[in-house]
């Protein structure tokens, strides 16, 4: 299987955000996409994920078979972790999994206990999502990517919110997922210590559209 990408690009609006981008990877490998803020690396993700429709490229998940070059079809083998941890404040921990897991589509993930065993929270599952600390709920949002298992990470910032322990407990879950033939695309600032890793640095675009048409624009 490879995640491949060919000359992408992305528009917010009037301006073009992602240009040209490229990649390919394959089974156990990551992309790390670093970059200033405001270069396009969340932008870039979400448009990974359909979040956001592209203006230029295609993207293909080859070997998955019928339905490889339809976005909405291969979209369905991707995990997406962004920034915000998407999980109701009111319900418990439990109850936000299991709606995740049913969500994916997911029955040959960890079950919840053992996803949280895994994040090192088992004591947490039946309190309300909004009893935890920062750091703490970060930790469950990541158990979204345990309970229902994909082939593609997608992830914004993973370790926003962690101390140094829980991210390099979190580089292990990624190392564990490449290992099993997992693809990884990783937006950050830090690195997340997985090694051997492809990098795609993202620079700031200044385009603006007029009509049909684009031009440069200079920085103020």
């Amino acid at each position: 299987m490879r995640f491949e990408a060919d000359t992408l690009s992305v528009n917010r609006g009037l301006r073009r955000v992602v240009q040209d981008v490229s990649f390919s990877l394959g089974e156990g490998e990551v992309l790390t996409v670093t970059g200033a803020n405001g270069a396009g690396k969340s932008t870039l993700l979400r448009a990974l994920c359909g979040l956001l429709p592209l203006a230029a490229g295609r993207l293909r998940l080859a070997g998955l078979g019928e339905g490889e070059d339809d976005p909405l079809i291969f979209r369905e083998h991707l995990h997406y972790l962004g920034p915000q941890n998407a999980m109701k404040a009111a319900l418990s921990i439990r109850e936000n999994l299991a709606f995740w897991r049913d969500f994916s589509g997911g029955s040959d993930g960890l079950e919840i206990e053992q996803a949280l065993r895994a994040v090192e929270l088992p004591h947490v599952a039946d309190l309300p999502f909004s009893y935890l600390s920062t750091g703490m709920r970060r930790r469950v949002a990541i158990c979204r990517l345990l309970v229902s298992k994909k082939p593609v990470w997608i992830v914004d910032e993973p370790t926003s919110g962690l101390d140094r322990s829980a991210s390099e407990l979190f580089a292990g879950l990624c190392r564990a997922h490449c290992a099993d033939g997992g693809i990884l695309v990783a937006a950050t600032h830090l690195p997340l210590g997985l090694g051997k890793a492809q990098t795609l640095a993202m620079e700031t675009l200044f385009t603006v559209f007029e009509g049909d048409a684009f031009f440069d624009g200079e920085e103020a």
